[in-house]
């Protein structure tokens, strides 16, 4: 049985979106849609991608997807991501800890903050660029 490690997902590794091919072609199967604790913070990186930053004060629930990736394709997922992005533990509604795509702080910087819209996804609609 091929090992796997469960990541979280909150961009274009998302079904339907222009990176999820990624993980298709290392044989991931998504796992489920969930959502994190309130404690995130969701930049669109010129409309390209979000970042997702965990926060002290002034986060909200973020929507995501959980997939299930053989260990022998992590990296080349990885790899895939833009730069600025990183993997670190993300904290699920439930309260379990998961590995996810997170953004590095910096990248935030002077960028439009999009936590209102709870997720990627749903941003992409209000700006009609998802339907």
């Amino acid at each position: 049985m091929t090992k796997t490690v469960d990541l979280a997902v909150n961009g274009g590794l998302m079904r339907g979106m222009d990176a999820n091919d990624r993980l298709i072609a290392v044989n991931a199967q998504f796992v489920r849609e969930d959502t994190t604790e309130p404690i995130y913070r969701l930049f669109t990186i010129d409309d390209r991608y979000p970042a997702m930053l965990r926060v002290a004060e002034g986060g909200n629930t973020i929507a995501l997807e959980i997939w299930a990736i053989p260990l022998e394709g992590f990296a080349e997922v990885l790899i895939g991501e833009p730069p600025g992005l990183s993997i670190g533990k993300v904290r699920l509604a439930n309260g379990t800890e998961v590995l996810g795509v997170l953004g590095e702080a910096i990248m935030c910087t002077k960028k439009r903050e999009i936590t209102q819209y709870g997720g990627w996804k749903n941003y992409l609609a209000h700006v009609g660029v998802l339907k």
